[in-house]
């Protein structure tokens, strides 16, 4: 995606393969790898995740990412994401896909997903070339199609944030703790 949508939006790609395991730190900073992963995505207009399928699910490293970011700095609140995946398999990661919308619309990430498209890539394997290049000429068509939409959403996603910031600060502060024991903790 970072090469075939060069000329329409400059994309980072963010690896998190080296990222600590997420413990819940009783002070709830993040390790200073994630304060600067989390200073991108804030930073950034838009997020797109792209998750492989693992036992019908995302994986533990993406999970702990995202639970890091949840319990720390909390940057995906109101950031438009889009979702797209592959895997090897003929179902291309839709059931990842399902896990990860439920996650990023938890009360402590609430970010803004892109409803209604899905980019789904089955056997993966067989679907890139010696240059990384998607060789189903369908499936191009389908990404760009997905792609050229979430620059739509990720404009008016930011449009509605803009001119409505009161809701933004109010899920900042969203705590459990509150609601234990029945009632607001003082």
């Amino acid at each position: 995606m970072k090469k075939h949508f060069s000329k329409e939006a400059e994309i980072e790609l963010l690896e998190i393969a080296e990222f600590s395991s997420f413990n819940e730190p009783e002070e709830k900073i993040a390790p200073s790898n994630i304060q600067e992963f989390s200073k991108k995505i804030a930073n950034a207009d838009g997020v797109i995740i792209s998750t492989p399928e693992y036992d019908h699910s995302i994986p533990a490293a993406l999970k702990s990412v995202l639970e890091w970011l949840s319990y720390t700095t909390r940057p995906l609140i109101d950031k438009p994401v889009m979702i797209v995946g592959a895997s090897h398999g003929s179902l291309g990661s839709s059931r990842a896909q399902g896990h990860l919308r439920q996650i990023l619309d938890s009360p402590e990430l609430k970010a803004r997903i892109m409803p209604s498209a899905e980019f789904l890539l089955g056997r993966s394997l067989q679907a890139f070339d010696e240059e990384g290049n998607l060789v189903y000429a369908e499936k191009v068509t389908e990404l760009e199609d997905c792609f050229h939409e979430f620059i739509m959403f990720v404009e008016i996603v930011n449009r509605l944030i803009s001119e409505n910031k009161s809701t933004r600060e109010i899920n900042k502060v969203f705590s459990w703790e509150k609601f234990q024991d029945g009632g607001e903790k003082e």
